[in-house]
């Protein structure tokens, strides 16, 4: 008779999750994965990254119709109006096939999925719904849920966190973000195009917090254009609910008179946390750091033999393709194989429009660490942007001075998380600038860009 039930439980089924146990699966580990939720995916693919990906792009379609965009390009239209049930449909159908998928591939890798909600009874044994399994190794991937506001309710009616702000029926006459993050303006700017008056509140001085200088500077100033009102440097002291509106009352971060904003709906956006609650973790002789994060070594082993951790549990940012490669890096850990993840090298988007994206460092942490050399190139002189009536945003590479090392890329532009990818690749391999300006690109595409930032970097950019 076995002595565990499983060889690898994996506790949780969001990217990290799902992948940490196709992966143990595929190395011929008996394993199971541990889901409350009725479909798998995780927060994701469920109600973050994929919904409101399909609402971005689709509220972008409506705004270059019913904006005037395509009519100047000789596409016109006699009337262009909003069927709000339909955006909502595609985006409910897109999750259900990419949760569907997850599922097929469970049972094509014959990992068993206990349906039920996790908790530690010892260190390898946990409870899932009224059953009881054990496992030679647990990966905790519980993944994060929306940090909340103090004092402020979340109703899902009037205030939303992002998961009801994909689920507004109407179109709010006024929005207010709480929060100048990455989720509050990719779901600020979706309701915006569809005709929203947007305002945004954020505590800092600046938008886009980790980000770079220049691209949070620029990034402001775009989505102004747009439309979209900001407040930053300004806290939130209250939320109160009347009759279907909102009053927010805010006032200076630094001190000062407090003014209100009426509102229709408010989306409370200014983080997340960890799902540490509820996995007993202490039966298990496991403990959280300050943030709620659960420490792990170079492998995501924890202080207890026998069970990880990965995902947005851990430290590091809480992105999806973050778990997904520590996912596949624990369950080659645990098989015996050499599961390593470049933690300095995991890029980050904005999917608003144009989109940003960033990878390394930033101009000022680089600068920290020594010299220097920066090259930037605007999208207005590529002429791709150009011929698709995409002049904003710029390309932005850092390198050291004395090595030419690419320590950092920060682009803006309408592909940016498309163009980082190429960035991030490069500087896996340890390019110079040099070598990103003297590879060939196909012309004419975006990420020229990167190529003229590149020499820009060495002095001799050709179009600027």
């Amino acid at each position: 008779m076995a002595e565990y039930d499983y060889d690898v439980l994996v506790i949780g089924a969001g990217p990290g999750g799902y992948v940490a146990a196709i992966r143990a699966a595929q190395l011929g580990l008996k394993t199971a994965c541990a889901e409350s939720r009725e479909t798998l995916g995780g927060t994701c693919l469920n109600v973050g990254c994929i919904p409101s990906k399909a609402l971005l792009h689709a509220s972008e379609l409506f705004e270059e119709a019913a904006g005037g965009k395509l009519a100047k390009l000789g596409v016109k239209f006699d009337k262009v109006s909003l069927d709000l049930d339909a955006m909502h449909a595609q985006r409910l159908d897109a999750v259900k096939g990419l949760t569907g998928g997850i599922e097929f591939l469970f049972k094509k890798n014959k990992v068993t999925w206990l349906k039920g909600r996790a908790a530690f009874t010892d260190a390898h044994t946990v409870t899932v719904g009224d059953q009881t399994v054990s496992a030679k190794h647990i990966v905790i991937a519980t993944g994060s849920s929306v940090t909340p506001l103090p004092g402020v309710e979340v109703d899902q009616q009037v205030v939303v966190d992002s998961t009801g702000a994909l689920e507004l029926p109407k179109v709010p006459e006024h929005l207010v973000v709480i929060g100048g993050g990455v989720i509050g303006l990719e779901l600020g700017s979706v309701w915006k195009r569809l005709g929203a008056k947007v305002t945004v509140v954020e505590y800092l001085d600046q938008i886009l917090p980790g980000f770079d200088g220049d691209v949070r500077k620029e990034s402001l100033k775009l989505f102004k254009k747009q439309g979209i009102e900001f407040k930053t440097g300004t806290k939130v002291t209250g939320v109160a609910v009347d009759g279907g509106k909102a009053t927010v009352t805010i006032e200076p971060a630094k001190g000062g008179d407090a003014e209100t904003l009426t509102a229709d709906t408010v989306l409370v956006a200014i983080g997340r946390r960890p799902n540490t609650d509820g996995l007993s973790l202490d039966k298990a002789g496991l403990s959280v750091n300050q943030r709620g994060q659960i420490e792990v070594d170079h492998s995501f082993k924890t202080a207890v033999d026998g069970i990880w951790a990965i995902g947005d549990v851990v430290p590091g940012p809480m992105l999806a393709h973050k778990a997904e490669d520590e996912g596949i890096a624990v369950a080659e850990n645990i098989a015996g194989l050499h599961g390593i993840v470049n933690h300095d090298l995991i890029p980050s988007v904005v999917y608003t429009m144009p989109e940003i994206a960033g990878i390394g460092l930033t101009e000022e942490a680089a600068k920290e660490k020594g010299e220097v050399k920066v090259g930037k190139f605007p999208m207005a002189g590529n002429s791709r942007a150009k011929t698709n009536h995409e002049p904003d945003g710029f390309v932005k590479v850092i390198a050291d001075a004395k090595t030419d090392k690419v320590l950092g890329v920060w682009i803006i532009t309408s592909v940016a998380g498309t163009m980082i990818a190429q960035a991030t690749q490069a500087m896996e391999f340890g390019a110079t600038s040099e070598d990103i300006a003297l590879t060939c690109h196909a012309h004419p595409t975006h990420p020229e860009a990167l190529k003229e930032a590149a020499m820009a970097v060495m002095g001799k950019p050709i179009h600027i």
